[in-house]
């Protein structure tokens, strides 16, 4: 009996001993994240309102001006919580996004309208940190930050009401008049902002501008540090994580010609069971159970979702062995994102690290994400489709490998037009990239057959021949006349095919 007793005592420490260590990993890894570098975060997590202000002094003039709002923060877990509008709207009345007209103020707090995920670290530090580390941080960055410039690539500047044609000769000169006109930059706030986000700016009060304001941007960048907006997948108020796991939430910004993931899945197997059987599935909790919570696979269950001793999480680049988006795929051998940290700790917009992934490496990535889809596939399943996966981004690569190899001997013999989308030529590479390409490796990796071959390979396919001919024809040209600018000049019309 002694020896047994023994025995337990020494299991029980033995147990205390790796949830000490445990804990210790996880604080580290928090504050390795950086989150307490971000002064605002440390004062907001201590931060007393002088005279103590109440939720239902909020709610006595909003649930009359507002009753929508009320209505979503009052069905929300929040509110079952106990958590309300002081905790994610007051601040202090130096607080970088703080409202100093507001009528309800006290001795050293007022509100902030604008509310970042520095606030929503105050309870969901864990959630921030994986967030901070994932794709989605760098949603604003990336484009913001682009070739050094202000307004991100040159493909942004449609999007600010103005586009330069450049060696045009006074084409469209009425839209370069918009360049100056600070009311047009209130166009992009409807198109490019909702999904990517933008450094949200403030007027003198603490009033967010029109031109960054309102919006749904995954990686919105605030001046208090805050990268990102929960709200981007659990909307205003009642920030339903249910309603954040449906494929709806993540089909808000994945769709359209470009990376038209929503309708990827609906039209595979995965996406015909989801909208056939909906009554299977619970996204009530985050651990996906067959049989109890879910019946297939759905977006949340592959990129985010605790699922067969998978850990659930918010960094969405975790399981992706490949960059599917980029001009040519490579691995995602990066470890964790830059750009969130940089913007959170104080630093400027970066672009960040497309190779952002799995911290162990793109195989470690692959892994977990067979992990996941073994839930309901036996192995040898798993390893066919993903094998075909390869092979069709392989595939894609060496498309992408010889117009290359077309693309730099014709800018080395200066036959590409100075205005990019008047020149046949770059219009179709830019589109085997940016429309066709990911179709093609997207639908390949989400099993939609369809977009994998004639929204995809199909029209890349046909890209390159285009861009052969016009290749081919520009070289004898300049043998025949000896000078680049006059074979542009007397070019004819070459339409390219449509890429929808």
């Amino acid at each position: 009996m002694k020896q047994n007793n023994s025995l337990l005592l020494s299991l029980s420490a033995r147990i205390l001993s790796v949830f000490l260590i445990a804990m210790v990993f996880s604080f580290t890894i928090y504050a390795e994240g950086g989150l307490e570098k971000n002064k605002n975060f440390t004062t907001l997590k201590n931060f007393k309102p002088n005279p103590t202000v109440t939720n239902q002094q909020c709610l006595s003039c909003h649930k009359e001006d507002n009753p929508g709002l009320v209505a979503d923060w009052s069905h929300s877990k929040h509110a079952g919580a106990g958590v309300g509008c002081v905790d994610c709207h007051v601040v202090p009345k130096d607080y970088p996004t703080a409202f100093k007209d507001h009528p309800e103020t006290g001795d050293n707090w007022t509100v902030q309208i604008a509310v970042s995920s520095v606030t929503c670290a105050k309870c969901h530090a864990e959630e921030v940190t994986e967030y901070l580390q994932s794709g989605h941080s760098r949603g604003g960055a990336q484009w913001l930050a682009a070739n050094g410039s202000g307004h991100g690539i040159a493909m942004t500047k449609l999007s600010y009401g103005y586009e330069g044609m450049r060696g045009g000769k006074g084409i469209m000169p009425e839209f370069m008049l918009n360049k100056n006109n600070k009311d047009f930059d209130l166009t992009v706030t409807n198109i490019c902002i909702q999904c990517h986000g933008t450094v949200v700016k403030l007027d003198d009060v603490g009033k967010p501008l029109p031109t960054t304001w309102p919006n749904d941007g995954i990686g919105s960048l605030y001046p208090d540090g805050g990268v990102g907006n929960c709200l981007s997948c659990h909307s205003r108020h009642k920030f339903a994580a249910s309603e954040a796991r449906q494929p709806a939430a993540c089909g808000n910004c994945h769709l359209g010609p470009d990376h038209p993931d929503i309708e990827v899945f609906e039209s595979s197997v995965h996406g015909h069971i989801f909208d056939t059987n909906e009554e299977d599935y619970d996204f009530s909790t985050g651990e996906q159970i067959p049989g109890k919570t879910v019946r297939a696979a759905t977006c949340f269950t592959c990129h985010m979702s605790g699922i067969n001793e998978l850990k659930p999480t918010h960094n969405v680049s975790l399981r992706l062995k490949w960059n599917l988006w980029a001009p040519k795929s490579f691995e995602r051998s990066g470890k964790a994102e830059t750009a969130g940290f940089a913007w959170w700790n104080g630093g400027k917009v970066l672009r960040g690290n497309p190779k952002a992934g799995n911290p162990e490496g793109p195989d470690a990535a692959r892994d977990e994400m067979k992990q996941a889809c073994s839930t309901c596939h036996k192995e040898t399943f798993v390893d066919n489709f993903f094998a075909r996966v390869d092979q069709d981004v392989l595939l894609y690569n060496q498309y992408r490998d010889l117009g290359e190899k077309m693309f730099k001997e014709l800018k080395a013999k200066k036959l590409l037009k100075a205005d990019a989308w008047s020149d046949p030529f770059l219009k179709l590479r830019y589109y085997m990239w940016h429309h066709e390409g990911r179709r093609m490796r997207q639908g390949a990796a989400m099993g939609s057959p369809d977009y994998a071959h004639w929204h995809g390979v199909f029209q890349v396919m046909q890209d390159i021949r285009e861009m052969q001919d016009i290749y081919k024809y520009r070289l004898k040209r300049l043998e025949e006349l000896g000078d680049p600018q006059k074979v542009l000049e007397t070019e004819p019309p070459m339409p390219v095919v449509t890429h929808e």
